[in-house]
């Protein structure tokens, strides 16, 4: 009889805040073609030959900001995660990252070394992008078409629309908005426009007007869409007007257009327009890491009082809070048991 597991895959982090350490991380990390979808030769011109001569001791100076006693703050609550999992579940559960260490191979190595056959595998992203569910996905079948193609794996998809997924947000969040405040800002991270496109096998996608509308066949593969699909859900929970709702997209690189309004300049902005209070959370990660407690925490926090803000609340991710310990668990149990449907 097959034996069953889960593995979660996260984004990852480099092993340390050495610059070594981080200039492998990146790159790895910025060097895949779901990332920075240049041709090789042209990505490896910009990745190698401009921003890993650049960016890792900036980058190593920020990790050292948001580093802990126990390590990086995303591997130590990806962690958490399987450990409280683990305790709800009667089959192993593994953690694997897109990049670096723990690898998604590992994960699978792990599991398959406890007679796992059969792999609930959960990206921990709750929207659709090329670079987050589509790459963790195709590296997971490279790997295991070479090295396991005894093990059979099902993925579960995006859960940024589910009910329990958006009822656990929400109330994460109401319990942490602060009494008074001016706006609610959801910022999620950015993708290039590009990326939107090219993820669209409908070819029904123009980002012009339809990612407001109810249902469009590209709505399944559209990043964008789901972001604002999320925050609208969302703010139903909260029963808050639009009007104290705002949405942005964080952390581009180059100069290629991405996705707007960008958050840097949406923090640098709204001060001048009466929101002087403000809390904001980052719905595109499920747990805390650089980007959200050192590009939000810190350097949003300074751009937003420095434009004449008065009050900035973070409001941090789910984390592994019980009740989002409670979602994974339904999410990989339904597709558990799928195997027995096959």
């Amino acid at each position: 009889m097959a034996k069953k597991g889960i593995l979660l895959i996260n984004l990852g982090s480099p092993r340390s805040t050495a610059v070594e350490d981080v200039k492998e991380y990146l790159d790895e990390f910025l060097m895949d073609e779901k990332v920075i979808d240049y041709r090789w030769i042209f990505r490896a011109l910009l990745v190698r030959g401009i921003i890993l001569n650049t960016r890792p001791a900036k980058s190593a100076e920020a990790y050292k900001t948001v580093w802990t006693d126990e390590g990086s703050p995303l591997i130590v609550i990806t962690k958490k995660i399987r450990q409280k999992l683990q305790k709800l579940v009667d089959v192993p559960v593994e953690i694997g990252m897109r990049y670096a260490e723990p690898s998604i191979e590992t994960g699978i190595r792990n599991l398959a070394e406890k007679g796992v056959t059969e792999i609930v595998l959960l990206p921990l992203y709750p929207q659709y992008a090329m670079s987050t569910t589509e790459t963790v996905i195709e590296k997971a079948e490279e790997i295991r078409k070479k090295k396991f193609p005894h093990i059979k794996i099902n993925y579960i998809q995006p859960f940024y629309h589910r009910d329990l997924y958006i009822n656990c947000l929400a109330e994460s969040i109401r319990e942490k908005l602060p009494e008074n405040f001016d706006a609610l800002l959801f910022s999620y991270h950015g993708v290039p426009e590009r990326h939107i496109y090219k993820t669209d096998p409908t070819k029904t996608c123009n980002m012009n007007d339809c990612c407001y509308k109810d249902t469009l066949p590209s709505h399944s593969f559209c990043y964008r869409h789901q972001c604002f699909n999320t925050t609208e859900q969302v703010i139903k929970k909260l029963g808050l007007p639009k009007d104290k709702v705002i949405v942005s997209f964080q952390s581009r690189l180059g100069k290629d257009k991405w996705i707007e309004p960008y958050t840097d300049y949406t923090l640098k902005t709204i001060p001048g327009k009466g929101i002087k209070n403000l809390a904001i959370v980052c719905p595109a990660f499920v747990s805390d890491c650089l980007e959200t407690l050192e590009e939000i925490s810190v350097e949003g926090k300074e751009l937003f009082l420095e434009a004449g803000g008065e009050n900035f609340n973070y409001i941090p991710c789910l984390n592994d809070e019980d009740r989002w310990i409670e979602v994974i668990r339904t999410l990989c149990e339904e597709q558990l048991n799928q195997f027995y449907l096959v």
